[in-house]
């Protein structure tokens, strides 16, 4: 099946903080959560996307470069920057309480037109680690045409396959991805 949308948290592997002796300084580090992967893997990833279709990229707010490298690897052109507004202080050195997530296109705008967000930053609450505010796959499917795929998906959500090491595979049918070898 290819998919008109698709949203990507990626397990990226952050420059800072990467290696195994800071895990215990940095309760943040994705590392400490679940096993990251290279740039160059994620890269490498074949997505499903429809010829005319939308993705959601979520980055790291230290290498949003990489989401443009990757965006672009799988066939899509970057658009806009929106960018989660986090309640409280973060973690780290700039205790960074922002995310941001690339919206993309592939094809001609006339076949993969967006309607509208209501801005490009938003106050959601925050959850466990890594996990997307409800309101953000509310936004996603008010701006985004089907079928739905999320990659690195950590739980279902009605109309929407899945695929990822942490989703569930009880219930709805669960998109499958020939990742063998990547991670």
């Amino acid at each position: 099946m290819k998919y008109r949308t698709i949203v990507a948290d990626p397990p990226w592997t952050p420059v800072i903080g990467a290696g195994k002796s800071d895990y215990s300084r940095d309760k943040a580090r994705p590392q400490k959560h679940y096993e990251t992967m290279t740039l160059e893997a994620i890269k490498a990833i074949e997505v499903p996307a429809a010829d005319s279709a939308h993705l959601w990229l979520w980055c790291l707010s230290q290498h949003v470069d990489w989401g443009y490298e990757v965006a672009r690897v799988w066939g899509f052109e970057p658009a806009i920057t929106l960018t989660w507004c986090k309640a409280g202080l973060g973690a780290g050195r700039f205790q960074s309480n922002t995310e941001h997530v690339l919206l993309c296109r592939r094809g001609p705008r006339q076949l993969a037109p967006f309607e509208r967000t209501a801005g490009t930053w938003f106050r959601w609450p925050r959850g466990a680690h890594s996990v997307k505010p409800d309101a953000f796959y509310e936004l996603v499917e008010r701006v985004s045409p089907e079928p739905r795929l999320e990659l690195f998906a950590r739980r279902r959500r009605y109309g929407w396959d899945v695929w990822g090491n942490e989703a569930p595979t009880e219930q709805a049918s669960q998109a499958t991805l020939d990742l063998e070898g990547v991670a």
